[in-house]
């Protein structure tokens, strides 16, 4: 969790590789892709380096692997994947490798002289591939001749009485328009002294000339005889056939493609040798041009593990190579290790930016609240029970491989997305139990708190009062009629009520604003861990604090003001409630309202002195960090007699060497250079902080409005249900009173509510909700305390190319 929380600690190792184990050693830590090496010959040409011979001779071998592999896919072959994990091969294979390869791909191209020979060429080898994976089984029956019966084999046993007979074999393939007048030519011209076989292809193939996909018919004719072989020769070529050598035995034909498969997997071990030259070429050369120094960002906690995994491949050169942490002052690359289950909610995070080097981390906190702000737009038990159900059938069934394999685009979007998924249908399911609302229908699970017997019984409704009232209402303050709240959620009564919207609406837009609040006080706390751990204690007084009086002397005031409202007026008083918007807006214009009594004693008093107050925190947001910087900057220049303390640690420790590397965008602009005599530019500093000002106090009130979408979108969806119910399942359920009627007119009705509902009300409505609440982490969380200015450690590893 301490990972998630906060970046980890990254350090800058060297390392020293012998110079005959030095690929070995690159090759073992690409397997364990703990390590993200450094260029230390950025200076140098590429052409210029010492591996670039080796580099050049993989490129040549991948391009020819590809031209193969290539050659394999359009023939409609699939070649199945390698078992188990391939190692880059040792560098004495190379030459066995590019001999193999060179052979094969030399036969390819000695028949392609321009682009429509190869697209020809092409066209034969997809043709061949079908004629060999079509399977053809001639039966055996032979037409009859002299001295054999009529089913007597043609095949003999071997033997037998006419081992002398050598049956020869004819494949290739032919336009569909052609199979059936080349087979009547066929056994005309033989007089039947022949075996064939049609099959139509099972895929379509590619025409060389027009480019478009057409079918074909692949054939196999068997014979015996010279003169039946040349007469079954000239007619395929009068039709335009293409013919290819058939290999009599299966084994044979198994073997190609074994063949196939071999150079398919020589080539993922080419890319990874290709891989391993690369960052040898990133080494320096020591002066005795016996090891090579390579430098590199890793996890401290890898480096036990790096420093095993190098002693072990460089054990047969006799010489250990050895990895050690070197002090520097450029910031590290973030690294946070991910599980299948925080990968996608850690991906909403980087999506707005990649947090700088040990930054808190939204990420943890995100996976409770993104759920939460969607489902509070989204809160229906009926559509996040279906959106769970969806997204546990994806968890399931996660580690089938013909799940992860899957090519279509918008599937592995929600395939990653799944656990993401699978916490917004159970948030939404249990909001949709405080709205009560499934499928925009409320459930009694509990007794309801208002009695409308007790208001029939005190207020002495009779006959004629019910008939010329058609509308009654349930007065709170009559004793007995409100019997106390419902126990979870809202009474299901007001789904009865005709103010049941004016009553949602008032709920839902109050709750907007504590939720928001709340939200973006989190945020401003969340930056005081960054100030802590980075050494920025100045920050804690005169940023965190003044943006705390600055949003809770004002929004937090609100929000007790609704608390306050909720708990101080009882039903009795709600008609002459005070409102709490005048009240609002009376505590920036300094003024009072005679209608509009206060909710308190000196309220007046004190929102007086809470805007005041407010006010006061902005000059010093804008002018505290400046001046501060200034007289720090100041004091270091003043000559102390002492010499400058020392890192002891050897990397990262320094306060003072973390704000000049990598601290906040007002320090650096206060101090553009590296070195101890650097300039401070105070006027790059003033613009930073009036920036930061602007947008903090401007963005806390357009920010709280901001909230205010998760009451207007989940009345939107909560109105789009009624209204879909409305118009399709409640006509469906009045057309017809019989039994057998209903259930006839209830299937295509039911059809109808349900793809609607999945198309308007979970895919539309829940993008809808995804993309606002998006938008509420983004701009209205993260930007209290993340800067999102990093870089990702990207460790060299083979993970790819596997």
């Amino acid at each position: 969790m301490g990972s998630m929380f906060r970046g980890e600690e990254v350090a800058l190792v060297q390392f020293f590789l012998p110079t005959p184990a030095a690929y070995t050693c690159v090759s073992q830590l690409g397997e364990l892709g703990l390590a993200e090496f450094r260029d230390l010959n950025a200076s140098v040409s590429a052409f210029q380096r010492r591996f670039v011979g080796d580099v050049r001779r993989c490129e040549e071998l991948e391009k020819t692997f590809t031209f193969l592999q290539e050659e394999v896919r359009r023939a409609g072959l699939v070649l199945p994947p390698p078992e188990g994990r391939l190692l880059a091969p040792p560098p004495r294979d190379l030459l066995r490798i590019q001999e193999e390869t060179d052979r094969l791909a030399r036969e390819l191209r000695d028949v392609r002289g321009n682009q429509q020979s190869l697209r020809a060429q092409l066209h034969q080898l997809q043709l061949h591939s079908a004629v060999l994976g079509q399977g053809h089984h001639l039966p055996l029956a032979a037409a009859p001749t002299d001295g054999l019966l009529e089913r007597s084999p043609l095949l003999q046993p071997p033997g037998g009485s006419h081992q002398d007979l050598r049956v020869n074999f004819v494949a290739g393939a032919v336009k569909p328009t052609k199979a059936a007048a080349l087979e009547r030519l066929l056994w005309r011209a033989c007089r039947g002294f022949l075996i064939a076989s049609f099959r139509e292809t099972e895929q379509q193939l590619e025409d060389p000339v027009t480019g478009e996909p057409a079918t074909w018919m692949t054939f196999v004719i068997s014979y015996w005889g010279e003169q039946i072989g040349q007469k079954i020769r000239k007619i395929t070529d009068c039709f335009h056939c293409h013919v290819f050598p058939f290999v009599e035995q299966e084994e044979g034909r198994l073997g190609a493609l074994q063949q196939l498969q071999q150079q398919s997997l020589e080539l993922q071990e080419i890319r990874k040798m290709k891989a391993v030259y690369l960052v040898l070429n990133q080494c320096s050369v020591s002066a005795t041009h016996k090891c090579l120094i390579a430098e590199g960002w890793c996890a401290s906690s890898d480096l036990p593990t790096l420093q095993q995994v190098l002693q072990g491949s460089s054990s047969e050169a006799g010489v250990s190579a050895v990895v050690h942490r070197i002090p520097c002052r450029d910031m590290p690359p973030t690294l946070i290790r991910t599980n299948r289950f925080t990968a996608s909610f850690q991906g909403i995070v980087d999506a707005y930016g990649v947090g700088r080097y040990q930054e808190v981390n939204p990420a943890p906190y995100t996976i409770i609240t993104f759920p939460f702000l969607f489902a509070v737009m989204f809160g229906d038990v009926g559509h996040g029970l279906l959106m769970f159900l969806f997204a546990l059938a994806m968890v399931l069934a996660e580690n089938r491989p013909a799940v992860k394999a899957a090519q279509n685009e918008i599937w592995r979007t929600f395939f990653s997305g799944r656990y993401l998924l699978l916490l917004m249908g159970l948030f939404s399911v249990y909001t949709g139990f405080i709205y009560n609302e499934c499928f925009s229908r409320a459930t009694t699970i509990f007794p309801s708190g208002w009695s409308v017997a007790a208001m029939a019984t005190q207020s002495g409704w009779s006959d004629a009062f019910l008939a010329e009232h058609p509308l009654l209402t349930l007065d709170p303050a009559v004793s007995g009629v409100f019997l106390g709240p419902y126990p979870f959620g809202i009474d299901p009564v007001w789904s009865l009520a005709v103010n049941h919207l004016s009553f949602l609406n008032s709920f839902k837009m109050k709750m907007s604003i504590i939720l928001g609040v709340t939200h973006m006080t989190f945020g401003v706390v969340l930056g005081v861990f960054n100030h802590v751990h980075f050494g920025q204690w100045h920050r804690l007084l005169l940023e965190t604090l003044p943006e705390l009086i600055f949003l809770l002397g004002l929004f937090g005031y609100l929000v007790f003001l609704v608390i306050y409202k909720w708990l101080r007026v009882s039903a009795a008083g709600a008609a002459t409630a005070p409102s709490i918007l005048i009240h609002f807006i009376n505590m920036f214009l300094f003024s009072h309202s005679p209608t509009n009594q206060p909710l308190f004693p000196g309220q007046e008093v004190v929102q007086s002195a809470l805007v005041v107050l407010a006010l006061a925190t902005v000059p010093v947001l804008l002018l505290g960090t400046p001046l501060f910087l200034r007289w720090r900057h100041r004091r270091s220049l003043r000559p102390t007699g002492r010499q400058p303390e020392e890192d002891k640690s050897g990397i990262l420790d320094d306060s003072d060497a973390s704000m000049a590397g990598w601290g906040s965008e007002e320090e650096k602009a206060g101090c553009p250079g590296n070195g101890e005599e650097a300039e401070f530019v105070l006027s790059e500093v003033l613009m930073h902080q009036a920036i930061h000002t602007i947008e903090f106090c401007l963005g806390c009130i357009s920010n709280t409005a901001s909230y205010l979408r998760l009451w207007a979108l989940s009345l939107a969806h909560a109105q789009l249900s009624e209204v879909l119910w409305a118009m399709v399942m409640r006509v469906g359920l009045r057309m017809g009173r019989e039994l057998g009627v209903a259930a006839v007119v209830l299937v295509p009705v039911f059809a109808a509510f349900a793809v609607l509902t999945v198309a308007i009300l979970l895919v539309m409505e829940g993008l809808s909700a995804f993309l606002h609440a998006l938008r509420l982490h983004w701009v209205e969380f993260q930007n209290k305390f993340y800067s999102g200015s990093g870089y990702k450690l990207s460790p060299f590893t083979f993970a790819e190319e596997d």
